[in-house]
């Protein structure tokens, strides 16, 4: 008798709650979440959005931020307001006050981050017919993100009044995904797992994984292969995204070395002093930064590209002092030039050191190198696709001041033949001068870019110098084309690398391979040509 009356009280409760949807009347599910747990919450929190009446949305947001109260002598729910001791009791549903209550009267519903979530999905269902576009964007989201079956007839109702092709897409794989979870039939079940499997992601290889412990046993092949042609398609995307990392590796790698490749390939110098030239420049943007942050800070946005003449005039002049007072009396000797070169980075270093300090400067970012976008399923970020455009600018600038300037073509003389360069006039002591403060200069342009992605501390260039002569090594002692081709292929190798062996494991099989590459091409990639060269 008594488990008979237990069932007759939950069927008129189940009736009762029925009926209150169908009237559309929220008010008693809200006031149930008084009670409930959260468990019973996640089902009232349906029922209250089933009912569509868009005058809960506060109630709802006041639930998600664990906000909204219940009465303890009647278990009644209510937003609230501070009204000086006390607090100002709000009807959930109408928004009016009703009265005021002290504070220990009352007693927040507790939440948790699955209820959060419900939530979310619920306020989305309610939204998806406001007038206003980008809410009824959101609103699609937010259903996509957190998918019920609560939320179908919601969707379905607001599917057919959406003219927005953008916003209908969203909702149509909101509706798919919120179909898997709901007592629809197998073949509109079928159809929700094509809609998913075309908006493909990680996301939705979730989305499956959860529905096919519960869906019938029929859908489980296509949810297998829903997963598998998702997984081929992220594979390719996470290649690209490789490359694309890569790519940005070696632009970074053809900043610090290009420069190298100019004093190296034309005067044979092998200047261990190469990276104190990129922290120089580096620090010569942190001075640039401070001078503006402190004195005119609307110009912040400038900084960077005050920056850049300053490094390349500082740190080109570096250069210049470096080759008239120690480089120019050690020609023909590279032993001796790479053990006077490695003083000279010992000396700046210490001098950079005794000047800032041991600890990294902080260098910022203007606003337009902040942030990121994404295509497809590359992520981009903008600091990066500044520094590969400024790579490539400075490589194409220097291939044009190579071939079309006079002094280019000096360059090149010298570095094909620097005996006859010299009988038909040419200076070659002030070529090997200027193409050192160039190389010093351009190193100094590196530092710039890297300030953005590396800390800036004295010890900021031997990060890079090791690289920088397996750049111009391998592709090629003075040639800038090989110096692009190298430092391409050496970052994406290394981004290939690093995923399955490890970062050091990486670089040593680089170094590996760039040795055997070098024993079968010792001129590398592409060699230059000239009867000095050749002899």
């Amino acid at each position: 008798m008594f488990f008979r009356l237990l069932a007759v009280i939950g069927l008129l409760f189940s009736l009762t709650a029925s009926a209150f949807a169908q009237q559309g009347d929220a008010k008693p599910f809200i006031d149930a979440l008084g009670k409930a747990d959260f468990k019973q919450a996640e089902v009232l929190i349906g029922q209250i959005a089933a009912t569509g009446d868009a005058r809960v949305v506060p109630a709802l947001e006041a639930l998600a931020a664990g906000e909204l109260y219940v009465r303890k002598a009647d278990s009644l729910v209510f937003l609230v307001k501070p009204a000086g001791d006390n607090l100002t009791l709000i009807d959930p549903v109408t928004g009016e006050a009703v009265g005021e209550a002290p504070k220990a009267a009352v007693t927040k519903i507790k939440v948790n981050n699955t209820l959060r979530r419900v939530t979310r999905a619920a306020l989305g269902g309610l939204t998806l017919l406001s007038p206003d576009r980008g809410v009824r964007l959101a609103a699609a989201d937010a259903v996509l993100k957190a998918p019920s079956a609560e939320n179908l007839g919601l969707l379905e109702a607001a599917l057919a009044k959406e003219t927005d092709a953008q916003i209908r897409a969203r909702m149509e794989e909101a509706r798919a995904v919120s179909l898997l979870s709901s007592d629809r039939s197998v073949e509109d079940k079928r159809g929700a797992i094509d809609t998913i499997k075309t908006i493909g992601g990680r996301d939705a290889i979730s989305i499956l994984m959860a529905a096919s412990s519960s869906v019938d046993a029929s859908l489980k092949p296509d949810i297998d292969a829903a997963i598998s042609h998702i997984q081929s398609s992220l594979a390719l995307w996470d290649a690209a995204q490789n490359i694309w990392y890569g790519l940005s590796l070696g632009s970074v790698l053809l900043l610090a070395a290009i420069g190298l490749a100019i004093t190296f390939g034309v005067m044979g110098i092998i200047n261990m002093a190469h990276g104190e030239m990129v922290m120089i420049g580096a620090y010569s943007t942190f001075i640039v930064q401070d001078i503006i942050r402190s004195h005119f800070p609307g110009l912040f946005d400038w900084s960077l590209t005050i920056a850049l003449p300053v490094a390349f005039i500082v740190t080109g002049f570096v250069g210049l002092v470096i080759e008239r007072g120690v480089i120019r009396f050690l020609y023909g000797r590279p032993l001796e030039t790479l053990l006077a070169t490695w003083g000279i980075s010992l000396i700046l270093q210490q001098g950079v050191r005794s000047i800032f300090g041991p600890t990294n400067r902080e260098v910022g970012s203007p606003s337009w190198m902040s942030g990121s976008f994404s295509v497809g399923y590359l992520n981009f970020t903008w600091n990066r696709v500044w520094i590969v455009c400024f790579s490539l600018s400075v490589f194409f600038a220097l291939l044009l001041l190579l071939k079309r300037s006079s002094f280019g073509l000096q360059m090149r003389a010298v570095t094909q033949n620097r005996r006859m360069a010299s009988s038909m006039g040419i200076r070659t002591p002030w070529v090997d001068a200027f193409t050192f403060a160039l190389g010093s200069g351009v190193a100094g342009l590196a530092g710039v870019a890297l300030s953005q992605i590396d800390n800036v501390s004295p010890n900021l260039g031997q990060s890079y110098i090791i690289d920088s002569f397996m750049v111009v090594v391998f592709g090629g002692v003075g040639n800038l084309w090989g110096t692009l081709v190298g430092a391409l292929s050496l970052g994406v190798l290394n981004k290939f690398l690093e995923p399955t062996v490890g970062a050091v494991l990486g670089k040593i099989l680089v170094l590996v391979l760039i040795i055997l590459f070098i024993q079968k091409r010792p001129r590398g990639l592409f060699a230059l040509k000239g009867r000095a060269i050749e002899a």
